[in-house]
């Protein structure tokens, strides 16, 4: 018998030692790559706002990344929906991915397609990782784990949020069931793609909130109708991005066409926002300065619907990027709009906008509350009292709970009832009742 519980605990022992070597070469690997990327991106953004006629060669971007990826072989990418099936079902990731979604993004962000960076960073991340993980010949089990590492490190490594990608990894595959034996391995992948990004002068995603205010019946009831009003925006921002690529598929199957078609969409979009804010490319790129002025209490109220219409009409025509950092805008927008109709602070409503439309499109209400304590006050969490807290919680739950099974990424499993303590093991935005 104790000759048995020695040998298991040195298999615990061997395995602990090998999941921190594992997961620091992760995070050594794949923070150098994140942190190319998001220096790329910086170039790319900076050449866009500098020479803004760049915006009339989106078309032919398009079906420049449609012939990348057909002469890849990889027309039929699922995007980030293909690392979450990586995990679940243990199916190889391409290396070829991680710079083929590199190069694609930063052509979308170049021309002035709207859309983020967090869903190529999760494949480059992913890619790199689980062919690592090929490379040493791990098993299904740990090809899976390896792939959560790739995923935690890279999301670290461009946010600059540690706490939040190592757990975002562990909870967006599985909403309901978090993949506990991968928590060494993805805090120590985060952490170390942290450091990596900072040696490489990655400035953290981080904001100042204002205007929190005290705990008070008051304010509950009115943090709560917000919370039911993101529920609606997360289900709104997902509906219109899976109507977009599904009204693409239907009127224009070409996939060549659907890009140009796509570019020239965002190109009249964008002309035709100039008719009230001439010259105003707010909703092409990311539209991180516009969410810093949300979160600093200034937004135009139009400008969540807008940036869901844009960024749709971009990834819906098959350019690349992610909807995280879209969702941020979007929910900064709209919380910076609606907080001073229920008398709370503008730079509050951004912030409660930011992480609540982030839970309600990802399903991942655990991450959001750890995204509220990263991002805000430059990371530092002294901002947050328990009762401050208790408000973003407060918000972030309902959002999770009133936002239904709608979700951006298709392959998502929702294995429990938002509802109810019952098995349900379906896919988000399946329309089956509860």
């Amino acid at each position: 018998m104790h000759t048995g519980k020695h040998r298991l605990m040195w298999e615990h022992a061997c395995g602990f030692l090998k999941w921190l070597l594992f997961a620091a070469i992760i995070g050594v690997v794949v923070g150098c790559v994140s942190s190319a990327f998001y220096h790329a991106l910086l170039w790319v953004t900076a050449a866009r706002e500098g020479h803004p006629w760049l915006l009339a060669l989106l078309p032919a971007a398009g079906i420049a990344i449609v012939g990348l990826y057909r002469v890849c072989g990889l027309e039929k990418d699922r995007g980030t929906n293909f690392v979450l099936t990586a995990v679940r079902e243990n199916e190889p990731m391409r290396l070829r991915t991680a710079p083929l979604v590199f190069l694609s993004t930063a052509i979308t962000h170049l021309f002035g397609g709207s859309s983020g960076r967090e869903g190529a960073i999760l494949q480059i991340g992913g890619s790199i990782s689980s062919t690592i993980g090929q490379w040493m010949r791990l098993d299904d089990k740990d090809s899976r784990i390896i792939t959560l590492c790739g995923m935690a490190a890279a999301f670290s490594a461009l946010f600059g949020t540690p706490l939040t990608s190592a757990l975002f990894a562990m909870e967006v595959v599985s909403v309901g069931v978090f993949y506990y034996a991968a928590i060494v391995p993805c805090v120590v992948a985060s952490l170390i793609g942290l450091r990596m990004a900072q040696s490489f002068r990655v400035t953290p995603t981080a904001f100042q909130l204002t205007g929190i205010p005290d705990m008070s019946l008051s304010v509950l009831v009115r943090v709560l109708i917000l919370g039911i009003l993101f529920a609606g925006l997360s289900i709104l921002f997902c509906r219109v991005m899976h109507l977009a690529g599904r009204l693409y598929q239907r009127y224009l199957p070409n996939a060549y066409v659907r890009a140009a078609a796509g570019g020239g969409l965002v190109i009249l979009l964008t002309m035709l926002v100039w008719i009230w804010a001439p010259f105003t490319f707010d909703y092409n790129g990311a539209g991180g300065g516009v969410i810093q002025a949300a979160v600093s209490g200034t937004a135009r109220p139009e400008a969540f619907l807008l940036k869901i219409l844009f960024t749709a009409v971009t990834l819906g025509a098959g350019f690349k990027g992610g909807e995280i950092v879209p969702s941020f805008f979007v929910g900064a927008t709209f919380g910076c709009t609606a907080a001073p109709l229920l008398g709370l602070s503008p730079s509050f409503g951004a912030g409660l906008g930011m992480v609540c439309v982030f839970c309600g499109v990802t399903n991942c209400p655990m991450t959001s509350l750890l995204l509220a304590l990263e991002l805000f006050a430059g990371g530092s969490y002294g901002l947050f009292t328990g009762q401050s807290l208790v408000l973003f919680a407060l918000c972030i739950a309902v959002s999770y709970t009133l936002s239904g099974y709608s979700g951006l990424y298709s392959e998502q499993k929702i294995v429990y009832s938002k509802f109810r303590p019952v098995f349900i093991d379906r896919k988000a935005n399946e329309d089956e009742a509860d």
